[in-house]
């Protein structure tokens, strides 16, 4: 094995990640890309026009840049998910130019702004319908209907891998989880990923669920008014933030994930996270700590242990 083989893993694979804009999803093609992988980027948002989330300042053709300048190949192709006939077109193209897909990140969101006035806090009744039903099409229907739309052509891979990305681990989200809508938005991904499991078990497939902890995307920087530089200045303002993370964490964890030979024994069906997959394969975040928040909220915020932010760096 050569020193590239060690770096450069994922040569010769082609992943999707859907979901790419910005956040999570754009650091974990990047880490893709930068194990070597060819990806496919996908968003709503591109230089020409941006999507419901309202932020122009990230776009898809962005993704694809940073996963070419990190060592990969990054693809660009604005994707509306809610629409089959666009992803139909994206898995045609990925077919055409590739003749098959080895990694599927199903990273699909973008409701944020449907959260803070209009869901939290207020009883399912007291939701407006329409935003809560836009919960739903944004966090489960986009889900099922790439993966219905993709999986024939996953699974012409030797080792087929499907992420579902999701906002809370199997474990902590067995409480509430704020929103009837948004409770339902975010366990879906989990059965997903466990049904997905079973499906996929015969091609050597591994479907898994992962969730960042706290996560420093832009649209939450942004909601604290601070940057990546000064982003302690908001503990201030939230203590919890304490705990939170870049999106290069999770990102590392997938690209470490995708790189594993024996994922499949290890992870398919499963809902794991950010902090484990850096505990399993022994990565740290950007600032060389290691952020686990959801034992941080399972244990002292909603537990009752002693301890800080701090004591889960």
């Amino acid at each position: 094995m050569t020193t590239a083989d060690l770096t450069t893993p994922l040569t010769g694979r082609i992943a999707l990640v859907a979901g790419a804009t910005r956040g999570a999803g754009r650091a974990m093609a990047v880490e893709l890309g930068r194990a070597g992988a060819t990806v496919y980027v996908t968003g709503r948002t591109t230089r020409e026009r941006a999507s419901e989330v309202g932020r122009d300042t990230e776009t898809i053709e962005e993704t694809a840049e940073l996963v070419t300048a990190a060592g990969g190949t990054g693809i660009a192709v604005p994707t509306d998910h809610l629409e089959p006939e666009q992803v139909r077109a994206l898995v045609a193209r990925i077919d055409g130019e590739q003749g098959r897909l080895d990694i599927l990140v199903n990273d699909l969101w973008g409701g944020e702004h449907l959260l803070v006035n209009a869901v939290f806090g207020k009883k399912s009744w007291e939701t407006p319908l329409e935003d809560g039903l836009r919960i739903l099409e944004l966090g489960v229907r986009s889900h099922v209907i790439t993966a219905a739309l993709a999986l024939p052509l996953l699974i012409r891979s030797d080792a087929p891998l499907h992420v579902e990305v999701t906002d809370g681990t199997a474990v902590y989200n067995r409480r509430y989880r704020e929103n009837l809508y948004y409770d339902l938005a975010k366990n879906a991904p989990l059965r997903i990923a466990f049904g997905l499991g079973e499906e996929l078990a015969e091609y050597g497939g591994t479907a898994v669920a992962v969730t960042p902890g706290f996560l420093r995307s832009e649209q939450m920087l942004g909601h604290f008014g601070v940057t990546e530089e000064n982003w302690r200045d908001a503990i201030a303002q939230e203590p919890d933030f304490a705990t939170a993370e870049s999106p290069a964490y999770l990102a590392r964890g997938i690209a470490a994930l995708a790189a594993d030979p024996g994922r499949a024994a290890r992870w398919n069906g499963r809902s794991t996270s950010s902090a484990e997959l850096a505990q399993t394969y022994g990565l740290t975040d950007v600032d060389g700590s290691r952020p686990d928040a959801w034992t941080y909220f399972e244990e002292v915020k909603f537990g009752g242990k002693e301890g800080t932010p701090d004591d889960y760096r």
